[in-house]
């Protein structure tokens, strides 16, 4: 059911479409009890620098976390490295979760899939890309077990070469 989940949310992405979708979507409804409500998540990107030399790397970076709560981190869900909180922690990064990076060219209302890539064992993630014009960079968690989904953007201009 995963890989099928990710070959829709990746030819929906192709045609444009948005990938995230709700913990209530029937995408999930294999996945999700309807009696425990899902984790929410948070999750912090950015593209730099800002702005980018064209055919230079843009670093494409962020941090995934849930909110520390009773009612969600109890033990009785266990999240892979996040099933307890800390006394006074109010979030708590999530380890080895997928997050699809697309791109969304200015002039352009379709999202262009770039990559799948895994958050680090302290919730943060990272890649490079060549910049090639000027759009909207995007993040997406599309959500798991007991996890909502969440997303970030960030908007990057893409100049000239350098001149030496």
């Amino acid at each position: 059911m995963k890989m099928r989940r990710l070959a829709a949310g990746l030819a929906a992405a192709a045609l444009g479409a948005t990938v995230v979708t709700s913990a209530a979507s029937p995408a999930f409804a294999d996945e999700v009890d309807p009696d425990i409500a899902g984790g929410n998540t948070s999750l912090t990107f950015d593209a730099n620098p800002e702005p980018a030399w064209r055919g230079k790397p843009i670093d494409l970076e962020g941090k995934l976390s849930v909110q520390c709560a009773e009612d969600y981190i109890s033990g009785f869900v266990s999240v892979h490295h996040a099933d307890t909180c800390k006394k006074q922690e109010r979030w708590h990064r999530l380890a080895w979760k997928r997050i699809v990076i697309l791109f969304q060219p200015d002039g352009s209302g379709k999202w262009e899939y770039v990559d799948t890539i895994r958050t680090g064992r302290n919730g943060y993630f990272h890649t490079s890309v060549p910049a090639r014009t000027s759009g909207t960079w995007r993040a997406v968690f599309e959500g798991a077990k007991w996890l909502e989904p969440s997303e970030g953007t960030d908007w990057v201009k893409v100049i000239g070469h350098r001149h030496h």
